[in-house]
């Protein structure tokens, strides 16, 4: 696990009103660059790896297990992290309530909606239109970032926003030319579909998304605590939430650890890690900067995808590169 030097989550009003309001505090460290990239990388690897472990069509292995394991991997090395670096000095007198926890039980829940919302919604439109519109996500997480934590952008990074939202609008869009080729007889271009309840799940979707990054930030950047301490406290609630919904049925009657191999086993590593060094970016960098890692891990993922799957790459991906590149300059210049 990668360890950054500890910054205050109460910086002077200065240093708050312009490098955490502008998203500089990545430049503190000399970290931060081989964090973000190892991040984009474990991201963009994600689906390309559970494509490798289908068979047929589907995973053999039950989601809600993987899940469970993920979240209880990354509450272990908290665990083991906090007391690995005798924590219990490290909170400086501070008197440890269970308390202290509840904050973190909203962005648990948040997150446990998106992921029934995502089930649900693939009655009401196709998957692409999904891929689609998801992207508005990044709208919704830029306005609430701004309105409940009370950080202004500049004109300027507005227009950055709607540049990274256009890009991944626009290497969804050009991910659908291959069903172009399997569409009806006679037909040309991908046919998107979604229903006006769709659209309500959608809103919904990306509202309650950028809501769990905001409130997420809120109780990492609100407490004057070890960030292991508060991983614990945040996948303490995601164990517990995610254990719930397994028992629930959710694991489709497969045996808890019936179906996984080498390659699972990789992804749940993989996704533990990103988890908790995403973790370091809600506390030490913002919810925007999460939007840029995730925006890049998309382009990352088509080329896992062209490498290791074999996707052929159409002119247009060139679009969305430029542009999130466009956006980030535009950001953080």
């Amino acid at each position: 696990m990668i360890v950054i030097d500890n910054l205050s989550a109460e910086p002077p009003e200065p240093v708050r009103g312009d490098l955490w309001r502008r998203g500089h505090v990545c430049c503190l460290s000399s970290r931060w660059p081989l964090l973000l990239c190892m991040l984009v990388l474990i991201y963009g690897s994600h689906a390309p790896l559970i494509a490798l472990t289908q068979s047929d069509g589907r995973v053999p292995y039950s989601p809600s297990s993987c899940v469970v394991l993920i979240e209880l991997t990354k509450l272990l090395v908290s665990t083991a992290t906090l007391l690995a670096t005798k924590g219990g000095s490290a909170l400086c007198g501070v008197p440890v309530r269970w308390v202290l926890a509840l904050p973190y039980a909203a962005p648990a829940l948040l997150y446990a909606l998106n992921n029934n919302l995502v089930v649900y919604m693939q009655a009401h439109m196709d998957p692409s239109t999904f891929q689609l519109l998801s992207n508005l996500k990044i709208v919704t997480t830029a306005t609430l970032y701004s309105s409940c934590l009370g950080r202004r952008l500049r004109p300027v990074q507005w227009l950055a926003l709607v540049l990274l939202t256009l890009a991944g609008g626009a290497h969804s869009y050009s991910s659908l030319d291959g069903e172009a080729q399997t569409g009806p007889e006679g037909h040309r271009g991908p046919r998107l579909h979604v229903t006006g309840p769709g659209l309500l799940l959608l809103l919904l979707y990306c509202t309650a998304s950028g809501l769990a990054a905001v409130v997420t930030e809120r109780a990492l950047k609100g407490q004057r605590l070890p960030l292991s301490l508060q991983n614990i406290f945040l996948y303490g609630w995601g164990v517990a939430i995610n254990v719930a919904s397994h028992m629930g049925g959710v694991g489709e009657g497969r045996g808890f650890l019936e179906g996984f191999s080498a390659l699972v086993w990789l992804i749940v590593i993989g996704q533990a890690a990103a988890g908790l060094m995403m973790s370091v970016v809600m506390k030490h960098g913002s919810g925007i900067l999460r939007l840029f890692v995730i925006s890049a891990a998309m382009l990352v993922n088509s080329a896992f995808s062209w490498a290791l799957l074999g996707l052929q790459l159409t002119p247009l991906f060139l679009l969305p590169t430029g542009l999130v590149a466009l956006a980030a300059y535009l950001y953080y210049r």
